[in-house]
């Protein structure tokens, strides 16, 4: 956290000293903060330099992780806001005390985390960009609008924190809903497209991948499994999920030959068949413009 600890990430002293002002919250809180949606974890790159590279603060060394690893950690949280507004984060971006965002000490910058409150159950998804807190027993430092959501806004509370992976980002396994998981497919059968945006959440589909599906969408054939290539759109524990997301890729993409399979108690959106890899892929990447998901080529022999 403290951007005035860039300092930390630079191995020499704060360019300028804090001032004495008190931190707190800010003289204008945007209205309905509280409702501010999460973070929406992407796949940013990590450089092993700038603020990841080893540092010190006020007397203590830390090294900064580098790689996609999993990481889960229970501590004390505490939250910044006016005195640091609008100063320059480890990052280098501006901190924004009105957004989802956290300071870590050795988290990659950036990243994503899924931060818990154990005595309330409120959970919020929030990015990595700052460094600290730097006291014994504190794990994380959280912005004034994720401390509100998280009604942490009393003082130092002990929570549960859980790095988010490039795995879970590309295969949508960080939602909690379950709405639309894409199955990662055996690398072979990869398209060679690298996508930065996770699965988008569909409105019509709820919590544990169920949905408020019509009744005319209850019954439509189930394609055999034809062989070919075919792109996963995703996969859905609940079949009414996978139909009310085909209708609404069908508005989005009039025409495309889509189908649900079930498998293994998955019911799997797929369009297709295509004749060839390089098809397959070239509708893939059009999904993926289209729709903002992340699309998986499977072959089907």
């Amino acid at each position: 956290m403290l951007a005035l600890l860039l300092a930390g990430c630079a191995g020499t002293p704060p360019a300028s000293k804090p001032s004495d002002e008190r931190d707190g919250v800010s003289a204008q809180v945007p209205p309905n903060l509280a409702q501010l949606p999460d973070a929406e974890p992407r796949i940013e790159a990590v450089r092993s330099g700038g603020p990841n590279r080893p540092y010190e603060a006020l007397g203590k060394r830390y090294t900064p992780m580098t790689g996609d690893a999993p990481f889960r950690e229970r501590g004390l949280a505490s939250w910044y806001g006016r005195k640091f507004h609008g100063r320059p984060t480890a990052s280098g971006e501006t901190y924004d005390m009105h957004a989802m965002t956290a300071a870590h000490p050795t988290l990659p910058i950036p990243s994503y985390a899924r931060v818990r409150n154990p005595a309330n159950g409120r959970e919020v998804i929030v990015r990595v960009n700052d460094r600290g807190p730097f006291h014994d027993g504190r794990i994380v430092d959280l912005s004034y609008a994720a401390a509100l959501k998280l009604e942490l806004l009393r003082g130092i509370a002990p929570v549960e924190l859980e790095r988010i992976t490039f795995d879970d980002i590309r295969s949508g396994a960080w939602r909690r809903d379950g709405s639309a998981l894409a199955q990662r497919a055996p690398a072979s059968s990869m398209p060679n497209v690298e996508v930065t945006a996770p699965v988008v959440p569909v409105a019509a589909v709820g919590a544990e991948g169920s949905a408020s599906a019509p009744d005319t969408l209850r019954s439509p054939p189930i394609a055999q499994a034809a062989p070919g290539f075919w792109v996963q759109l995703g996969a859905f524990r609940q079949r009414d999920g996978a139909l009310a997301f085909r209708e609404r890729v069908l508005r989005e993409l009039d025409g495309l030959p889509l189908a649900v399979f079930e498998d293994r108690s998955m019911h799997r959106l797929q369009a297709g068949p295509y004749r060839t890899r390089d098809e397959a892929t070239g509708a893939a990447e059009r999904i993926r413009a289209a729709l903002q998901l992340v699309p998986v080529v499977v072959e089907r022999k």
